[in-house]
């Protein structure tokens, strides 16, 4: 019963050693590294052109300080390769107009945008739309049952 007793007078000296919860140096300045702070300038979006043929994204980074709707199409125009005269409207998908400074400083990182084209006569802009013969999910078969 010595050995116990022994133990609980260690253990008060220890604690007044390291105190009662030992934590790891904090940094005075809160400083980050250089990484993570980098990251929170920058919002990263995910942008398209509307296209049935083409369904790829690419990122675009846009200063957090300066969004809004003139800077994301120019930011997102420079990277397609389209003029902004060019684009009829911006959706953040599946289905949301984006039409004000406000709508564009509530995006998050890596949400997906599609910008839609105004159709003119080149055949670049132009919008198509395949018939249900050509998609890939109609069945022929069932097209001519009749009930």
């Amino acid at each position: 019963m010595a050995e116990p007793q022994q133990d609980r007078r260690e253990k008060p000296a220890d604690e007044h050693k390291r105190g009662p919860n030992p934590q790891p140096p904090m940094d005075p300045g809160g400083a980050q590294p250089e990484d993570t702070r980098a990251g929170d300038f920058e919002l990263v979006l995910k942008v398209r052109i509307q296209s049935p043929r083409e369904n790829d994204f690419i990122e675009v980074e846009l200063n957090r300080g300066e969004l809004s709707y003139q800077n994301l199409l120019e930011v997102s125009c420079s990277e397609l390769g389209i003029e902004p005269e060019q684009v009829k409207t911006i959706r953040k998908l599946p289905n949301t107009l984006l039409r004000k400074d406000k709508d564009i400083r509530r995006l998050r990182d890596f949400q997906e945008i599609e910008l839609i084209l105004m159709k003119h006569g080149s055949s670049e802009l132009v919008e198509y739309t395949p018939s249900l013969t050509e998609k890939p999910c109609y069945n022929s078969n069932a097209a001519k049952l009749t009930y």
